[in-house]
């Protein structure tokens, strides 16, 4: 139950006016409880103008989004995702690139730590952190000092990853060697399992943006296996599959010649790159998996 208290004055007032107040509540009312179990849209107004508490959100998905308007003071957002295996061990957040008003924080043993400036913000960057089990995954937005907050919206997306699950950024420098390295073969027959895309084909080119410490790679596909959403779009001229796939700067992808199967997860709406191994070197490795009865799932191969 959301309880919104909204005011209105008792002296005689034209009709117009009433029905201006009415509408006024009435969207402050949906603005402040537009809520489910995986977004949150709320309103600083609504807020007592003397209170300190910190407004407490629970959001039980994977993956969602939180919009706050007009934010003053502050909130706290609890991830709490109805998973019937273990906690996320990754969370990633990408603000809105016109998020206005607010720091975003992590929670870590009680204390906070500076996850997103509030100036930062606009660049539409993509932050990960861990969660160490078990405990909680929470994000604090507190509000920054403000003369007019009337033009004012902190936004972001969000995501829970499982272990394992490669993540579009990091911001432990620790981890890059990690998500840099070559698959293994297990990684490997795995990938093709469980990922969200999986193409055979060219790298055209590999653009490197510096500013957003990332790399994109364009990709020309003549098989396209499977694919979450759009990632990669059929031309109607040759036939062939198009797409572009995104890593980190600091993995120094550069292009290579010949035939690769690419593999990856999505992220925000983006493809991100996992494992590219030469597409020969796949078929080597499945081969003797499935030789040896060790393929994770069947895959065509021609």
């Amino acid at each position: 139950m959301c309880h919104v208290r909204c005011v209105i004055a008792a002296a005689p007032v034209p009709m117009t006016v009433w029905v201006v107040a009415l509408a006024f509540c009435a969207q402050l009312l949906w603005s402040h409880c537009a809520a489910d179990h995986c977004n949150w849209r709320g309103s600083g107004l609504i807020r007592e103008p003397h209170s300190h508490a910190v407004e407490q959100v629970h959001l039980r998905c994977t993956e969602g989004s939180v919009e706050w308007m007009y934010p003053t003071q502050a909130i706290r957002i609890a991830l709490e995702p109805n998973l019937s295996t273990s906690r996320p061990a990754t969370v990633c957040i990408k603000p809105y690139r016109n998020s206005r008003g607010a720091n975003i924080y992590i929670e870590r043993a009680g204390k906070l730590e500076l996850l997103v400036n509030e100036e930062a913000s606009w660049l539409g960057q993509v932050y990960c952190f861990s969660v160490e089990r078990p405990q909680q995954a929470a994000v604090f937005l507190q509000a920054s000092p403000q003369q007019d907050i009337s033009r004012r919206t902190v936004g972001f997306q969000y995501e829970l990853l499982s272990s394992g699950t490669p993540a579009p950024t990091l911001v432990k420098d620790a981890m890059l060697e990690e998500v840099c390295r070559p698959c293994n073969n297990t990684e490997l027959l795995m990938a093709i399992c469980s990922s969200d895309f999986v193409a055979r084909g060219f790298i055209r080119r590999v653009s490197h943006h510096i500013g957003q410490q990332l790399s994109e790679v364009s990709v020309a596909a003549e098989h396209l296996y499977r694919q979450k959403s759009g990632v990669f779009q059929q031309q109607a001229a040759s036939g062939e599959w198009q797409g572009s796939l995104k890593t980190l700067l600091q993995c120094q992808v550069r292009k290579g010649n010949g035939l690769f199967l690419f593999t990856g997860m999505e992220h925000f709406g983006e493809a991100w790159l996992g494992c590219a191994p030469r597409y020969k070197d796949f078929v080597r490795v499945y081969q003797a998996a499935r030789a040896k009865r060790k393929n994770l799932c069947e895959f065509p191969l021609d």
